[in-house]
């Protein structure tokens, strides 16, 4: 199992309950001593996990490429892939945006996952069942108003697990969205006041519908974004 941003609010929560459940967990992330202290976590809860440490901003798809070729070497194949980073910097008008964050944005939150996604599929394959799995935002708020780049993303997001739907629909590999709702992460606190935010839940309680996705009983959500009942 493959988790990206592990070292993030719901990246973290996610690759726990994972290993709880008995998954080997590939964490992946920028941060290596985030990475090293959630390792230590994962180690005492579940099966070792493995680290890999990787910036999304300036990994290539050589870069993806050579993280499949070592995730082969050393489990032989993926269950499952769960996309947790995020690139956010707070509210800015379109007209006002730096044209360089624009792209990072759009990089980050979508270039990147797709590159990971297609350097993994092949190793997804080899699965007897094996999910694709994306953490979404609400795309009804994230395409308002001032979310830039990552909003734009978002879309695209939804998009992408809708054509990867149609073009694996009859392969072992199962692709769908997770829209976790509002989470009290440092992404989130870029876009709200935290004392005015009472409806964002700890990342803790998403993690469960995480794992949902990425085991056999998220085959009824296969080609979906998931909003799970809060």
């Amino acid at each position: 199992m493959l988790v990206s941003g592990a070292h993030g609010g719901l990246g973290s929560a996610a690759s726990l309950a994972c290993a709880e459940a008995g998954a080997t967990v590939v964490l992946l992330g920028r941060k290596l001593p985030k990475l090293n202290r959630l390792y230590d976590a994962l180690a005492a809860a579940g099966p070792e996990p493995l680290l890999y440490p990787l910036d999304l901003e300036g990994a290539s798809p050589d870069d993806f490429a050579e993280l499949a070729s070592r995730i082969e070497s050393e489990l032989g194949r993926l269950d499952g892939v769960l996309h947790c980073a995020a690139e956010f910097r707070g509210l800015t008008p379109l007209l006002t945006t730096d044209p360089a964050a624009f792209a990072r944005a759009i990089h980050v939150n979508l270039t990147a996952p797709w590159w990971l996604s297609q350097a993994c599929l092949p190793l997804l394959a080899k699965a007897e069942d094996a999910a694709l799995v994306f953490a979404i935002n609400d795309l009804a708020k994230a395409g308002q108003a001032f979310w830039g780049g990552y909003g734009v993303a978002q879309q695209g997001l939804a998009s992408l697990v809708a054509m990867l739907h149609a073009e694996l629909g009859s392969s072992r590999v199962r692709v769908s969205g997770l829209q976790p709702g509002p989470m009290r992460t440092p992404l989130r606190s870029r876009a709200y006041v935290d004392g005015n935010d009472r409806g964002a839940r700890e990342p803790a309680l998403c993690a469960p519908d995480c794992v949902t996705l990425l085991s056999p009983a998220g085959a009824v959500y296969r080609g979906q974004v998931w909003v799970p009942p809060r």
